[in-house]
């Protein structure tokens, strides 16, 4: 796929994956992905900010030699994960002359991650440092943990454009190489952080008052298309990471003979009675990701299992194994679900949350198939999630 410009002299040279269907072995791709990188001509010095997967290297050498570019003299690795950095090699081949630009951090894990790159082959900077390409100047943001610890920006100064490689990013295959439909954008952008980078929402917080002190006309991310009105990624990440809970609670549940199922239902209709908006995921059906993006803001989470043996389902095993790692700003947690000769799966489903700073209202678990007296216990635990968020000021009646 060709190269496409975003101003005079700087383009978008990377390669889209539309055929991608999962990353890391995990996450979902419903739309593909995009490994962006921004070839940038100074006055005096070329510049290259990132690379791409290793699957999609000769794409990246192609789009470069249709750019006619003869010479890199820098190519700037803001993060070391290999869809990012795996080009690197047949890079330093094709322009033996190309240094690699980064922090100290990311260099190890270069090293580390490809052994064909020589420690004389990089130049390290620290936080604040600028390189010039003459009349252009790049200057260097360090932000750890945004998701990995060397992760950093790059900001071209007299463009005013922000390069933030994973950060704001989205997993979106697309030719337009701007944002053209926000709603489209913002859905594929709240997966990517809930899949992503919300286990780090305490250190983007503080990156993103980092940000503050920029004049951003523009943000080119490593995934997906191009910001041309930044505070829409902005206010959207703003929102995202702060500790405002919405009056919603997310009820996963697998049902193996449909007595989770009914105590399920049962739970959402009484929570939407009050006032509540219950999302409800069957886990042998749902595109995790769709799970991730419920819980980035949902006040309650709910887990609803039945007891295999005498523990959770693994579904569910595999639901509370995320959420613990996600990390999300959610504020009350309890578990229902049905049992045959031992109730002990709450206790352990309870165990594979610890990352979750939340209140546990108590479980409540139903001997087979739910009856009347079961039904009123699911209810009063509908209203005590109700008065929970009606005293978080959660709920509007």
């Amino acid at each position: 796929m060709a190269a496409r410009k975003l101003i005079e002299g700087i383009w978008e040279a990377g390669a889209r994956d539309k055929e991608r269907k999962l990353f890391d072995e995990l996450i979902p791709l419903p739309d593909g992905t995009s490994y962006n990188a921004y070839l940038i001509k100074g006055s005096e010095k070329t510049a290259l900010i990132d690379s791409v997967d290793p699957t999609k290297t000769d794409e990246l050498l192609e789009n470069l030699e249709n750019l006619e570019t003869e010479r890199i003299d820098y190519i700037i690795s803001n993060h070391a994960e290999q869809d990012h950095s795996g080009a690197l090699p047949a890079l330093l081949e094709r322009y033996p002359e190309a240094k690699i630009v980064t922090n100290e951090k990311c260099k190890e894990f270069l090293l580390s991650l490809h052994p064909a790159i020589g420690e004389e082959q990089i130049k390290t900077i620290k936080n604040g440092d600028t390189l010039s390409l003459g009349n252009r100047t790049l200057q260097f943001i360090l932000t750890p943990w945004v998701h990995w610890p060397e992760t950093m920006l790059t900001y071209l100064k007299e463009d005013k454009i922000l390069f933030t490689c994973d950060f704001l990013g989205s997993h979106f295959a697309s030719e337009e190489l701007f944002v053209e439909n926000e709603d489209e954008i913002y859905e594929a952008a709240k997966r990517y952080y809930a899949e992503i980078m919300m286990p780090f929402r305490p250190m983007i917080k503080n990156h993103l008052k980092t940000l503050e002190g920029l004049d951003i006309a523009m943000i080119a991310p490593s995934h997906g298309p191009v910001y041309h009105e930044p505070s829409f990624i902005l206010e959207a990440y703003e929102d995202w990471v702060s500790d405002n809970a919405k009056n919603v609670a997310v009820i996963p549940y697998v049902s193996m003979h449909h007595s989770t199922k009914a105590i399920t239902e049962h739970l959402a209709r009484a929570l939407e009675k009050r006032g509540i908006k219950a999302k409800v995921f069957n886990l042998t059906e749902t595109d995790i990701g769709e799970l991730a993006i419920s819980i980035v803001d949902a006040a309650t989470i709910v887990f609803a299992s039945p007891t295999l043996l005498v523990g959770p389902h693994p579904a569910i095993v595999y639901a509370g194994y995320l959420v613990n790692a996600l990390r999300p700003k959610t504020r009350f947690v309890s578990i229902v679900g049905s049992f045959g000769w031992a109730e002990t799966e709450s206790e352990r489903i309870k165990a594979l949350i610890p990352n979750l700073k939340t209140e546990l209202i108590e479980p409540v678990m139903v001997r087979g198939y739910p009856r009347e007296d079961d039904l009123k216990r699911i209810d009063e635990l509908a209203e005590k999630i109700y008065l929970r968020h009606k005293e978080a000021g959660l709920v509007k009646n």
